[in-house]
């Protein structure tokens, strides 16, 4: 139905339960990696305009390989991280799993934990001119998340991931 560098849409016809036909509409993106940076108190978040939203958001780094390709999740982090914050991981710890969307989407999200961080160079895409990047304690992003200033759910999922490995 439709593609672009970044995704397709496609519609397929399914037979339900009872024998009858319908339609559903599947938009397929490629393997996603959300990277949460921790140097001991702090997180490290990025923020950008979201264009379908119209609205700047704070949200953990993360992002897909360019052309739609298929990249290793561990790779496609340190790709991202260094990409959107300049910062290198000297360790890489996978959290987990998200599905973006699945009533939705086919887009399957791997959650790392990046620490033992050092400064690099920032290599934005275009579309990321208008990034900011800035350390939050934790205390701080938690307050964001109270008074809805962090929104973003694959941030709060990611978060709760961390959360459960720390428990």
């Amino acid at each position: 139905m439709y593609a672009n560098n970044w995704m397709t849409v496609r519609e397929d016809t399914v037979r339900r339960e009872d024998g009858s036909e319908g339609i559903y509409g599947v938009v397929d993106k490629p393997t996603a990696a959300i990277i949460i940076p921790r140097d001991g108190d702090r997180l490290h978040l990025v923020e950008q305009f979201r264009y379908p939203v119209e609205q700047r958001r704070w949200e953990f780094p993360m992002g897909t390989a360019p052309d739609r390709a298929e990249v290793d999740p561990a790779e496609l982090a340190a790709r991202e991280l260094a990409e959107e914050t300049g910062l290198v991981a000297g360790r890489m710890d996978f959290l987990g799993d998200l599905d973006l969307a699945p009533g939705t989407s086919s887009q399957r999200e791997h959650v790392f934990l990046a620490t033992e961080l050092r400064e690099g160079p920032i290599s934005r895409e275009d579309s990321e001119q208008d990034m900011r990047a800035r350390w939050f304690t934790v205390a701080e992003f938690e307050e964001m998340v109270r008074r809805s200033e962090v929104v973003d759910a694959q941030t709060l999922a990611a978060y709760l991931l961390l959360l459960l490995r720390e428990r």
